[in-house]
């Protein structure tokens, strides 16, 4: 067992008291596992920096197949704790597909995400978008440019198909908000038809990451939602065109986490703190200064054992801008945040939103109660250890106190109307009443039985 001395790396002279205090590790060797997407940066980040060594930590990075895999090798030891899909540690922890108990001290990053279409389908939207003086399109673009499209498919015999990451990704979730808030059914699951495509006017289906654009140009799908550098890659190829961020459908909507077991988290404390102290760090680093360090990171991620992408496709989107048709480069400072905004914070309330989908759409299979769902999200988010943590950095000169939400309860404040793009509110205290908000989805004591929606 090592003994780690919480201090400053390399800057010895900084020593007070609280670098005095020994923390014993209960494991220093560790693998993580992570997707190649750019929101893996953290991880990255606290390995290249010596985040990771400065708290005694010796880790090793291994990019995943897919998300399936990559949840798989953390339930089953193989990999100590992982880069995850917001939702895959509550479905876990219910019982939604592999059943787990999983945990998260730390949230990766907010936003991210965007959803492009093939040029087929981009030229038939078109017409049906406003445009600014300039003549490019206005943002941000409503699905129901798309209902159009969908009805010419149709009439046409062939069916509209669009990919997403995973089922309990934020990216299927984030597709069919940007759907159903233009009117257009995203389909729905139940106990035993778990393909989401009940009542579907689009069909939605699971792509790989890194396999999108190449996927997209098969013609196998018409679009998709995906984390970057996967958006801004299709528009690199000339294969397709970035139709909406998912900043444009929620402002600063939660992204990823960081994933262990909740054994893990047990026998191993002090380990967890170290590693979430790392993450903290890496989190900064990454935002600090007005994102100064992001050319940096760029360069980072685009080695083939992260990200593997071009660094012009990777910086693209990290360092402010995100590119739609090809030279429409607009400024989205706040594409990927890492840390400002109470960024890595495991907010009850985002925890909220996903199960909140999750019912939605049918995963959650019947009415739950408001402290089900509040029950839920304080057995998978952990803001204690991510507050330890933070306490700890700040103790030893490495944080400054005023970044941490130190009196939060775990809830945000409400998300305003204005922040969303079908203007309705969100606010995760009150998750049934959310959902009764929303015109497509479940709601009530409403189940979906055979292909059919009733009650």
């Amino acid at each position: 067992m090592k003994k780690l001395l919480l201090s400053l790396a390399a800057t010895t002279a900084l020593a007070t008291p609280a670098f005095a205090e020994l923390l014993d590790l209960e494991k220093d060797e560790l693998t993580f596992g992570f997707i190649k997407l750019t929101d893996m940066a953290p991880l990255a980040v606290a390995y290249e920096q010596g985040y990771f060594l400065d708290e005694g930590l010796f880790v090793t990075l291994e990019a995943q197949a897919n998300w399936k895999v990559l949840l798989d090798g953390v339930i089953d030891g193989q990999l100590d704790g992982a880069h995850m899909l917001a939702g895959q540690p509550l479905a876990a922890t219910i019982g939604y597909g592999t059943k787990a108990h999983i945990v998260t001290p730390f949230s990766m990053d907010l936003n991210g995400n965007g959803i492009t279409v093939s040029n087929e389908v981009w030229d038939m939207m078109r017409p049906h978008i406003s445009s600014m003086d300039d003549g490019r399109p206005q943002h941000p673009i409503s699905a129901e440019a798309l209902v159009p499209v969908i009805q010419d498919f149709n009439d046409r015999g062939e069916p509209f198909n669009m990919g997403m990451v995973f089922p309990v990704s934020t990216h299927n979730y984030e597709l069919r908000y940007w759907l159903a808030a233009g009117g257009i059914e995203p389909g729905y699951y139940s106990p035993e038809n778990i393909t989401g495509q009940i009542g579907a006017d689009v069909f939605l289906s699971v792509t790989p990451p890194p396999q999108m654009p190449a996927t997209l140009e098969a013609g196998t799908i018409h679009g998709y939602c995906v984390g970057e550098p996967w958006n801004q890659q299709a528009v690199f190829k000339g294969i397709g065109v970035p139709v909406i961020t998912d900043y444009q459908i929620w402002k600063n909507n939660p992204e990823k986490v960081f994933g262990l077991t909740a054994g893990f988290v047990e026998q191993n404390p002090n380990t967890t703190q170290a590693l979430t102290r790392a993450l903290i760090r890496a989190a900064m680093w990454l935002d600090e200064n007005d994102n100064a360090n992001r050319e940096a990171a760029v360069e980072m991620l685009s080695r083939p054992e992260y990200v593997g992408a071009d660094e012009e496709v990777i910086a693209n989107s990290m360092t402010g801008t995100f590119e739609f048709e090809k030279g429409d480069v607009r400024e989205i400072p706040d594409f990927n945040v890492f840390f400002r905004y109470n960024a890595t914070y495991p907010y009850y309330s985002d925890a909220i939103w996903y199960l909140t989908q999750m019912r939605r759409w049918g995963q959650i299979a019947v009415p739950q109660t408001d402290e089900w769902f509040m029950e839920v999200a304080e057995n998978v988010y952990r803001p204690d250890i991510y507050l330890q943590a933070a306490q700890s950095l700040v103790d030893d000169g490495l944080a400054d106190a005023a970044d941490f939400p130190w009196d939060s309860d775990g809830y945000k404040e409400p998300t305003h109307a204005a922040d969303v793009i079908d203007g309705i509110p969100y606010d995760g205290r009150t998750p049934n009443a959310y959902l009764e908000s929303l015109p497509i989805g479940l709601k009530g004591d409403q189940v979906v039985v055979g292909d059919e929606i009733q009650g």
